[in-house]
Parts: structure tokens; sequence; C-alpha cells
């Protein structure tokens, strides 16, 4: 294999190690979608069973693990606007919260999605208590033949706080369920917990793991269910294909408390809620970028009130600010042009001789004071902002709903007519005819110039804010490219 194919070879080899890597790091798995029209008759069915939540339920046969208990009511918790409709056997069948973009069965894909069991022997069952609504916001319950209290109480934030207590020491199992969904922008639904770091399991995999838990969730298009835990409680998770997700406690445990959000993932919110909730926003290793990035985009917001715009100026402003780094890397690069032809001629002639090669492209490098690894260098810098740039557009809640201008009514959701991926490709292909090549080998130049393409394509169904960023980023970046070039003619 002679040099050119070397090359060749190795930069298909690399470029297919950049798809892969952002394939398998940054773009997430594609489940199989539940057909929308399904979706819709379930969530119909659902707001009709809970217009009557107030309501006794009357007498409901509950089996689990051939448990029965009968008699399930339902007591609604109501504070500031946000409700829970908790169960007398200690599931929940809806929870409102105003602030919410979408409603509760839109999280969760199903009409009961949390429950307590309590277990005896080997088992556990869901078992039924006597309730007492103390106030609007508060209830209190007991098993009488079990000996344990609950004690339920929501505030003004629609945080719902659980105290369960007992003088006997009883082994417990939270059973969350949900369904498997995607979204236009890719969010899929998913089981999070924390335990020492951020953790997932896809809703309708089977999977299982251990750990000591902060809290578990329902997790899905930027609004998340969670119960949190006072305490880290050592707990087996074993995720179902049914839709299940049961985190079976290790130890006997007479008491146990924390509390039960329904929320947006709004980076702020969840921090005033506590208990860590703030880190269900997986800002990625780079989260310690991304926050300050996301406050810029805040603050540039309050002033100018659309996030696309906002998106545009942080972008301006961050190129700017790295411009002197920029400045020594397009320079390296126009160097590297110049003495482009002598790299030519040196391959020919001294083709025989790959030492002798080697050595006079370096004296024609030191001569021309080109660095060919200082158009490098600059590129992997940027890189932790941009991926962290990445993980804010595509986690942050702020983008919700939010428009930009003409046809993008949503930056959280792709581009409905791929414009601004297109726009991005194009942005990037000029980008790399600017670049110095660095061979002459026109097979591997076609490699180069395919890349934006192949980029563009992997763009095209990612959130519209992330498109826009891209492109401003690569189109500015240009802009200063060609003025370096200009200078130092």
């Amino acid at each position: 294999m002679n040099n050119d194919q070397k090359r060749m070879f190795l930069a298909v080899v690399l470029s297919g190690l950049v798809l892969f890597g952002w394939q398998t790091y940054f773009a997430p798995q594609q489940p199989a979608v539940v057909e929308a029209d399904a979706t819709k008759q379930i969530a119909e069915k659902a707001i009709e069973k809970n217009a009557a939540n107030t309501a006794k339920l009357g007498t409901e046969v509950v089996k689990k693990n051939d448990v029965v208990s009968t008699s399930v009511e339902a007591f609604t918790l109501s504070n500031n606007g946000h409700s829970v409709t908790v169960n007398s056997d200690l599931s929940i069948q809806d929870f409102v919260n105003p602030g919410a973009a979408f409603d509760f069965f839109a999280t969760t894909g199903v009409e009961k999605p949390f429950a307590v069991q309590i277990g005896s022997g080997a088992s556990f069952a869901s078992k039924n208590f006597t309730f007492n609504q103390v106030s609007p916001s508060h209830i209190q319950g007991s098993n009488s033949e079990l000996g344990i209290d609950v004690d339920f109480e929501m505030n003004d934030m629609g945080k719902v706080s659980y105290k369960i207590g007992s003088k006997t020491a009883y082994r417990y199992r939270v059973v969350l369920t949900s369904s498997e969904r995607e979204e236009e922008n890719r969010q899929i639904r998913q089981f999070s917990y924390y335990t020492q770091k951020l953790q997932h399991m896809k809703a309708g995999d089977s999977d299982e793991d251990d750990g000591k838990m902060r809290w578990i969730a329902i997790d899905f298009n930027f609004h998340l269910f969670a119960m949190t835990f006072k305490d880290p409680i050592a707990a087996r998770l074993n995720a179902f294909e049914s839709g299940e997700f049961r985190s079976t406690f290790v130890n006997e445990m007479q008491a146990m408390e924390g509390s039960i959000v329904f929320s947006k993932k709004n980076y702020d919110l969840l921090a005033k809620l506590g208990d860590k909730l703030d880190l269900s926003i997986d800002f990625g290793f780079f989260g310690i970028i991304s926050v300050p990035i996301l406050r810029g985009l805040q603050f540039v917001h309050d002033y100018v009130p659309n996030y696309g715009l906002a998106i545009i100026i942080l972008t301006l402003i961050i190129r700017t600010i790295m411009f002197p780094l920029q400045f020594k890397s397009f320079k390296s690069m126009k160097k590297m042009q110049k003495i482009q032809p002598e790299l030519t001629k040196l391959k020919e002639k001294f083709k025989d001789d790959p030492q002798r090669m080697q050595k006079e492209t370096m004296e024609a490098f030191k001569k021309a004071g080109a660095n060919p690894l200082g158009g490098c260098l600059p590129l992997i810098a940027q890189m932790p902002i941009f991926f962290a740039f990445y993980q804010v557009l595509y986690n942050a809640e702020e983008f919700v709903g939010s428009p930009f201008f003409g046809w993008i009514h949503d930056l959280s959701i792709k581009d409905p007519y791929y414009v601004l991926p297109v726009l991005m490709a194009l942005a990037m292909a000029l980008q790399t005819r600017l670049n110095p090549s660095p061979t002459a080998d026109p097979t591997q130049k076609k490699v180069m110039m395919i890349m934006p393409l192949v980029f563009g394509f992997i763009m095209k169904d990612l959130p519209a804010g992330l498109n826009l960023y891209i492109f401003t980023s690569t189109i500015y970046g240009v802009g200063q490219q060609l003025l370096v070039y200009k200078l130092t003619d």
C-alpha cells in the first residue's frame, strides 16, 4: 500500500470514527414510536377518568402477586394551582402542574404510573389504607393490619412531601410504569435515577442495576415525574419490556420520607425543588461549561425576548472572545496554503526516499513559519464549547415551544423544511474550501468535501436551535477566516 493509499484509508477511517462517535454518544437511539392515534385515544380515555378524581372510585379489585385489595378510593391534594390524585392503595393516577408544557399522561404514557408496594416474604403487593383529608393540601392514612401510617402534603410549588412510618420494619418496592415513546425532537421516554451519577434505562427495555438511590423518575420530553428520598436508599432496579421499572429496597425500614414532583425540567426550578433534581438535566461531560452557557442565553433573553436571537448573539460573542486563538489558527492555515505547491514538488522529488521527503518537508514548514498542527489545536480547544452548547440546546427546557422567525415555531424540534441543516452544510462546505488541503490527492479532497454533506444529514432531525447555532458559528468563522487571510496576504 503506497503513501497515498494509506492516507486515503486513514481519512476514511477517521471519518467513520467521527460519525460512529457522534451517533453513539450524542445522537439518541431510536426505539419504536407509539402510534399517534392510539396515544390520542388513550389520552382522551384518561382525561375522562380523571374527571372523577375527587369521587370515590367504588369497589376495585387490585390483584398483584396473588394479593387482593378492595375499596380503593381517590383523594386530591391541591395548592396554588397544582394538584395530585393519590389513591388509597398508595398509587398516583394524575398530577397537574400549571407550569407544565404537557400534561401528566403525555409524560408518563399510562394511567397509573406510580405505586408503592409492601413486602411480605418474597412477594410484594399494594395494600389499601384508610385516608383522612386533613386539608385541601394534606391527607393522612393508616393500615391498622400492618400498623403503617402515611402522610402526604403538597406545598405551593407543587412538591408533595411524603412520610411512611411503622413500629414494624418492612421492605418496600416502588413501581414506575411507562410506555415506549420517541418524539420528533428525539426525546426518548426513559426511567432516570440518581445514585452518585445520573443514569437511564429506556422505557420498554429489559435492564437491571443497583445502588443507593437519591431519586427515581420517569423522564420524557423536557418533563420529569420523580420520587426522591431524604436519605439514600440501597435498592435493586429492574426494568421490564412491559414498561415496569421496579425499585426494590434491599433493607427493611421503619420509616421512609422524601418528596414526589411533576415538573418541567427547568434548571432553576428543579434546583429550588432540591434533592439534586437539577442533575436530571444531562449536560454531559462538559456540564461545567454548559451551565454558564445556559446562564448566558438566559441573560441575553432578558433583553432580547427571542431565544433564536439569543443563540445568535451569544454565539457571536463567544466566537469574538475566542478570535485571538482563531487568528493564530487561520494565519497558520494561510501559510500552509502558500507552501502547498512546494510540498507537492518535494513529494514528487523524493517519492522514493520517504525519510528525505519528511526532512525536507519539515524544513519547508520551518522556513515558512507554518505549523501543520496550527489549524488543529485551536479547533480542539473549541470542542468543549461546541459539545457544551450542544447539550444545552438539546436538553434545556427553555427552548420548548420557543419560536424563532417564520417557519421555525419551536427551537426544540427539527426544522420542518430542513432549511437550517442545508444552510449549515453549505457554510461548512465553504469553510472546507478555505482550509488548506493536507494532501494533493484528489480522492482525499473529495472525501473532505463530502463530510459537510454527511454532517448536514446527521443534523437534519436534531433541534432547530442546535442547527441555528452551528450555522451561525460556521458562517461567522468563515468571515473571520477571510479577514485573517486578507490581512496576512
